[in-house]
């Protein structure tokens, strides 16, 4: 056993079975032995690749969407430039590279990274080499100011709870020890407020999962844009609604079991769209649509083929390859979801329906 692995089942042995989201956030983030604490996870020496990583053109367009937003809100100054779970820094520079040219933007932008991992801030510094990067640890210590966000794969990440359905009733699935391996298990009926609804939709050994950090992050995101004005774009892959057990982790490019070793994978589980829209309320929110689809409105294809012109035996093979990844049904089109959040009475983010 690791030793975060024995640290767990320390504190099981102590306390009695522990939540998934408890376990969750022990793994990610624990100070000595977490994934996000101790690494940098991302790329082909990492454990997985974000779209940003596969094209530069995912993190441009986006940064047109958003400067188009602004533009549509009248172009508020001084605004906030926000982005929870950067990365390594990617996405924002290639975002802010896009927008250089829309008029005003830069002058008027205040650029906000919500990221706790120290060793993910120092990746981030190099990447974006700028003076004028404010770090936060929480979306709470955003300013009260018009928002315009974006979150890649930042929800996928927070610690999930799940429930399984029994006759009567809901059992949250816990991690416990058997024959002093980690394990998971049932713990006694409960009945969670927010599942309440969930009973029309659901039949005995159904699993639901909640997250409640996704919820209160939402929550703040849609309170600035609601006072203040502004706009969030939300990719990650999920449904609106969740069914079913997603917990999983990835490790070395591959899937990995979330209980065999603790702090050395990644661990994700779909998001609940549905529960962010709500919790974003009274922030208006989109349709929710397939990565795909969203960048083909916003024009990747135009944009491949003039990058295209520049490239040419193994690049351009590289480039093509790149536009498949992010759009196609059999890879990342269908899986990742864009929502996105905007001011009531303003227009949607581009590329998106009301």
């Amino acid at each position: 056993m690791s030793a975060l692995a024995e640290a767990i089942a320390a504190r099981i042995r102590a306390t009695g079975p522990m939540s998934l989201a408890d376990y969750m956030a022990t793994c990610l983030m624990d100070p000595s032995h977490g994934y996000y604490a101790t690494r940098d996870p991302f790329g082909a020496a990492g454990d997985f690749t974000t779209a940003p990583e596969i094209s530069q053109m995912f993190g441009e367009l986006l940064g047109l969407c958003l400067a188009q937003s602004w533009l549509d809100q009248g172009a508020p100054a001084p605004f906030a430039l926000a982005e929870p779970g950067p990365g390594r820094g990617t996405l924002m520079a290639d975002l802010l590279r896009a927008t250089r040219a829309v008029p005003g933007f830069h002058a008027a932008m205040r650029l906000y990274l919500v990221e706790t991992s120290p060793a993910l801030r120092k990746v981030q510094a190099t990447t974006l080499g700028r003076s004028d990067v404010t770090w936060c640890e929480c979306a709470e210590d955003l300013p009260e100011a018009p928002l315009f966000l974006v979150a890649n794969e930042f929800f996928d990440a927070l610690p999930v709870r799940q429930f399984q359905r029994g006759e009567s009733g809901w059992h949250e699935r816990v991690v416990g020890l058997a024959e002093g391996r980690l394990t998971l298990g049932l713990g006694p009926k409960t009945a969670p407020a927010d599942l309440a609804h969930r009973l029309a939709d659901t039949r005995p050994g159904d699993i639901v999962e909640t997250c409640a950090p996704a919820a209160a992050i939402a929550a703040q995101i849609g309170a600035r844009i609601v006072a203040h004005g502004g706009a969030a774009l939300i990719i990650d892959y999920g449904d609106w609604r969740s069914l079913g057990d997603t917990f999983q982790a990835v490790a070395g490019h591959a899937p990995a079991d979330p209980l065999e070793a603790p702090g050395a994978a990644d661990l994700t589980a779909h998001v609940d769209f549905e529960a962010l829209a709500r919790a974003a309320a009274p922030a208006a929110h989109t349709r929710l649509a397939p990565q795909g689809v969203f960048l083909d409105r916003l024009g990747i294809a135009r944009r491949t083929e003039a990058l295209a012109r520049g490239l040419s035996g193994a690049a351009l093979d590289s480039h093509l390859a790149a536009y498949r990844r992010l759009t196609d049904a059999q890879e990342m089109g269908t899986l990742f979801k864009v929502l996105g959040l905007y001011r009531p009475g303003t227009p949607p983010p581009p590329g998106l329906e009301p």
